[in-house]
């Protein structure tokens, strides 16, 4: 799409259609988003940028009303510094305006005037009017208009100033009269003036140009002209203004022209234009498809002075090569049809030649694929350095020339998609990635009309993810769009060599086919680098030094590894080393035909194991962030461990895997991945834990339950931890059991004996005693108990888990500490030990853990009366949580916004749609909440209690009484117990609206029946239930009907509703 803000407000798509930008402050916001495009605009920001200094009261919510109706047909996203629009900032016509009048300046400063003229005319092209022109009357708009008037006006003067020095270019007399007309007080344009008219012989006319403006300076300003307008006068008047003659452009030989556009590496270009001023050698390396001779072609075209292009490809005398690139050689040297090639012999003379021809020269030299002459290219480039001090030299190679003074600039893939995205990082549409740009650009070139679209753009991820970003590889993969289409392109990359072997027929061979370009560097290694070459594709995700040794068992591996990094077959990042996936498919192949793959693999699952093992204890104290990052690193080393362990029938080492990767997942937030792991190892074990590893096969059941919709934990298996003499090896373990079997169905006292008995098995274990205490907490919580004796576990814990270093665990009992004082009636209590909770969750980086702290202080806002804070926490939980793939939190989010809508409709001064806007949310929460799991099944309840009272406002007192009973068929087990406590209060209300005091005062009585809260009356709506059931019956009856229900069995109260 392309968007306009340089004249009135414009969207356009791809096929030239307009797309109507919406009302005033709709086109406002829009407006302010694409001035800061691909960047986030934080909410305040907005909010003053719409409505000034003084904001309505509901300012928050008119914005997240308009950024919904932007949704509609824009890419609007949301982070933590705010909400973005995710689009490339080259699509709107003011940044590329900036980037275009910014390289026309910079080339009319280096006397490229030919090139200035095209920049900045494509660049003064880009304006329909005055900027903003439909929201000028925005708070934020002033000073934006000020400032992008000022700059077209700048570009103007920059433009007339490059058509004077490039006369062929154009007259800008007529253009310059126009813009003094506009900008009277303005002297650059009125010397410009006078020089071109000088220029064109019109003396006297020059002379009347200067009088004009010393005129109207003096009428408006009571100024004098500028010295320097003063000095052109008497220049004028001296020599009669004749120009100065156009100087020469710059000099460029064999700077190949292109076909098609120049797509991404512009931090590569500006990092090497930069370095070209101050280093006079550099060399773009990286692995072959690249783009190093792309880019260095796009370097030598911007380059201000002379260029030189040789290309070394298809040569093996590299002096020879550059003499002919120089126009140099004379008739005797050439390989004409009546002369003998050169002899070997002469190399010398041609070096000598060239030192005296580039002696006095200032001259850019490109010495292009230097990978097979390396030795001959970088004898001549030092050569030529040292005895050409005007030159510069810019090389491309798969590997560096290696010598003194030489500058590296690593040339790799585009950037792509990620995915998963990164935890809480801001959303970036897909067409922001240069990789997916090249691909648009190119499939566009095959398939006139090609865009990204919702259908294609998980497609065209995956395919440019896989192919590295390889430009080659991205440009030959849209080729096949004319046979295939996008998504039948991404799947069948798995086979990429045979896929992609069809290059463009102008590409030099070895950039015909992507097998071709592997392979050519394949050939350029010796037998031991082919070796560790091949065993290095064992890794997934890249290594560090210690596993390649410990894994690989090569001899001299760090020698031999430093060969690869310097051909570019394998890159060094920090202290890790990694292979592009093109590479590692190539070499991949030759490890299956060496026969050494079984053995391989089993000693990357060993080393991983082992890796992971010792990791574990760490990510329970201080130096937890830096083991999670150092698992973060090889993360898909170790699941590469686990699927082939899985796979070859290695059960025990999958199993050990998954327990030893346990706490890791669940802290990082990756309990689907987690889940779908530990299947992989269930499977592999069989039906049966093998010998010695019941505890891990156990623990494998628990993780594979995590993932929301897996259903209930075997029976065989949910009762586990009744049955430990001791505690587990893994301390996880019974956080993981509660968390995936949920709270046991026994009786009350039969839990607490269980969770004593649990606790005195943990009491050599201070990170178990601190985990045993949240658990004591919300057990206490749950079973109605008072609030502050739950307040005394979780502050144990959390001194526990702060004296260890902790993060989740402190955010654990942080969040449970806001639970208590929510659940004791002081939200404002809450919301400090949430905030710091939410802190340690973003360290962590767990996105499951940030969504659901947000939908906790959402309430807690709301609570407080805080309704535009509670609608931003819910709105960023509920779009972390579909990030994060967990619906379960979805639905909580959904369901904290429509409990505020709810609330809003019982205002006095209610917005007339808030009771269906409440009504929505709840379905759609529901919609989205899943079935089967304990802690979903707890939301899905709450959900139903929200219904009911939805029903209740509308006037449905047997709707509302539907959607109470529904919440008892429900099995929610303690986490549960708020919602059915409710129910069964607002049933009781319903039963005295209904003329039935005595079923009421039983409703009442079975709260306390079911232990769902000591005091059968303690809350708002229980209170008002008794109040009328005693109205209506009298004191001692009432009290009578409600002692018959706490009397009840927990089934025959169950059944009661």
């Amino acid at each position: 799409m392309r968007f306009g803000i340089l004249g009135p407000l414009r969207v356009e798509r791809p096929d030239g259609t307009l797309v109507p930008p919406g009302g005033p402050r709709v086109r406002a916001l829009l407006a302010m988003l694409l001035l800061d495009a691909g960047r986030p605009v934080g909410i305040d920001r907005l909010i003053d940028g719409l409505y000034g200094d003084d904001p309505p009261a509901g300012a928050a919510n008119a914005l997240q009303s308009a950024v919904s109706r932007l949704r509609q047909s824009l890419p609007v996203d949301f982070g933590p510094a705010g909400y973005h629009l995710a689009v490339p900032p080259e699509t709107v016509d003011a940044h590329r305006f900036t980037g275009l009048a910014a390289a026309g300046r910079h080339a009319l400063a280096a006397g490229d005037a030919g090139r200035a003229v095209t920049l900045l005319s494509e660049a003064v092209t880009l304006w329909r009017g005055d900027p903003l022109a439909d929201v000028r009357d925005a708070p934020f708009a002033a000073g934006h208009v000020t400032r992008l008037t000022e700059s077209r006006v700048a570009a103007l003067e920059d433009l007339y100033e490059a058509h004077l020095t490039w006369p062929a270019s154009g007259d800008p007399i007529a253009g310059l009269r126009d813009l003094i007309a506009g900008h009277p007080l303005r002297e650059r344009p009125r010397a410009l003036l006078m020089r071109a008219l000088a220029a064109a012989g019109r003396q006297a006319e020059a002379l009347a140009a200067y009088e004009d403006a010393r005129r109207t300076l003096a009428d408006e300003l009571g100024a004098d002209p500028s010295p320097e307008l003063t000095a052109l006068h008497v220049e004028l008047l001296r020599n009669g203004g004749a120009p100065e003659p156009p100087t020469r452009g710059p000099v460029r030989h064999g700077v190949p022209g292109q076909l098609t556009s120049f797509v991404g590496r512009d931090d590569e270009l500006a990092r090497v234009t930069d370095t070209l001023r101050t280093r006079r050698l550099l060399t773009l390396h990286g692995p072959g498809g690249a783009g190093k001779t792309r880019l260095a072609a796009e370097i030598a075209a911007r380059h201000d002075g002379d260029v030189c292009f040789v290309e070394l490809a298809g040569t093996g005398d590299v002096p020879g090569a550059v003499l002919i690139a120089l126009g140099l050689r004379d008739v005797p040297l050439t390989n004409s049809p009546v002369s003998r090639p050169p002899h070997p012999g002469a190399a010398p003379g041609v070096t000598e030649r060239l030192v005296a021809a580039l002696a006095e020269r200032r001259l850019l030299l490109v010495l292009d694929n230097c990978e097979h002459l390396i030795d001959a290219a970088s004898t001549l480039a030092g050569r030529l350095l040292a005895g050409a001090p005007g030159l510069r030299i810019l090389a491309t190679s798969r590997e560096p020339l290696g010598i003194t003074g030489e500058a590296l600039c690593p040339v790799g893939g585009l950037p792509v998609p990620p995915s998963p995205p990164a935890p809480h990082a801001v959303a970036v549409s897909p067409a922001a990635y240069p990789a997916v740009r090249l691909f648009l650009d190119r499939a566009a070139d095959v398939m006139p009309g090609f865009t990204l679209t919702e259908e294609n753009t998980a497609a065209i991820g995956r395919l440019c993810r896989t192919l590295d970003g390889l430009p080659l590889a991205v440009e030959i993969a849209a080729a096949r769009l004319h046979a295939l289409p996008v998504h039948e392109i991404a799947a069948r990359l798995d086979d990429r060599f045979r896929l992609l072997s069809a290059g463009s027929r102008n590409a030099a061979a070895r950039h015909r086919t992507l097998q071709a370009v592997v392979a050519w560097s394949w050939d350029l290694l010796t037998e031991p680098e082919r070796v560790l070459a091949r065993r290095f594709t064992v890794f997934t995700g890249g290594a560090t030094l210690d596993a390649v040794e410990s894994v690989c068992g090569s001899p001299d591996v760090v020698e031999v590894l430093t060969g690869l990094v310097a051909k570019s077959l394998i890159e060094r990042d920090g202290d890790r080393y990694r292979m592009l996936e093109t590479i590692r498919a190539y070499c991949a192949e030759r490890l299956d035909e060496s026969g050494e793959r079984a053995r391989m693999e089993r000693a990357h699952a060993a080393f991983f194991l082992e890796f992971a093992a010792r990791a574990d204890p760490y990510l329970r104290g201080f130096d937890q962030i830096a083991w999670l990052r150092r698992l973060d690193a090889d993360r898909d080393n170790l699941h590469a461990a686990l699927r082939r362990s899985a796979a070859n029938g290695a059960a025990h080492t999958a199993l050990r895997l998954v327990s030893v990767l346990s706490f890791y997942w669940y802290v990082r937030g990756s309990r689907t991945e987690a889940a779908t792991l530990a299947r992989l190892a269930l499977a592999a074990s069989g039906p049966e834990p093998p010998p010695g590893h019941t505890e891990e096969y156990v623990l494998s059941v628990f993780v594979a339950a995590l993932e929301p919709g897996a259903g209930r934990v075997d029976a065989r298996w949910a009762g586990y931890i009744r049955d430990l003499a001791t505690a587990p090896a893994q301390p996880f373990l019974l956080y993981l059991s509660a968390m995936a079997v949920g709270p046991p169905d026994d009786e009350l006292a039969d839990i607490v004996e269980l969770n004593h008995r649990l606790r005195e098995q943990i009491a050599g274990n201070p990170w178990s005693q601190a985990l045993g205490a949240v658990g004591g907490g919300y057990m206490l919580l749950f079973s109605g108990a008072e609030p502050g004796l739950a307040d005394v576990e979780f502050r144990t814990s959390l001194a526990g888990f702060r004296a260890l270093g902790d993060r989740w665990g402190t955010m654990l009992a942080l969040s449970g500490l806001a639970e208590t004082a929510s659940w004791r009636g002081d939200p404002a209590a809450a919301i400090v030990p949430t905030a710091e909770a939410l802190r340690l969750a973003g360290e962590l980086g767990s996105t499951i853990d940030v969504s659901d702290l947000l939908r906790a202080r959402g309430q807690a806002r709301k609570d407080t009366g805080d309704l535009a804070g509670a609608v931003e926490d819910f709105t960023r939980a509920a779009d972390l949580a579909r990030t994060a793939g967990a619906p379960e939190l979805v639905a909580g989010a959904l369901l904290g916004l429509g409990t505020l809508a709810l609330t809003r409709a019982g205002a006095p001064s209610a917005p007339p749609d808030a009771l269906a806007e409440s009504w929505r949310y709840c379905r759609e929460a529901l919609a989205a909440c899943p079935v089967g799991w304990y802690s979903a099944d707890g939301t899905r309840m709450a959900i139903l209690v929200v219904l009911g009272r939805i029903a209740e406002f509308s006037g449905d007192p047997l709707g509302a009484a539907a959607h109470y009973r529904e919440v008892f068929a429900i099995r929610g087990g303690m986490i549960g117990f708020p919602a059915m406590a409710e129910a069964l209060d607002r049933l009781a209300g319903l039963a005295v609206a209904a003329g039935d005091p005595v079923r009421a005062a039983r409703l009442l009585g079975a709260v306390r029946a079911l232990g769902l809260r000591a005091d059968p009356e303690g809350s708002e709506p229980a209170a008002r239930a008794a109040a009328g059931a005693r109205a209506a019956l009298g004191a001692p009856a009432y009290a009578e009907a409600l002692a018959e229900g706490m009397s009840l069995s927990p089934a025959e109260a169950i059944a009661l509703p």
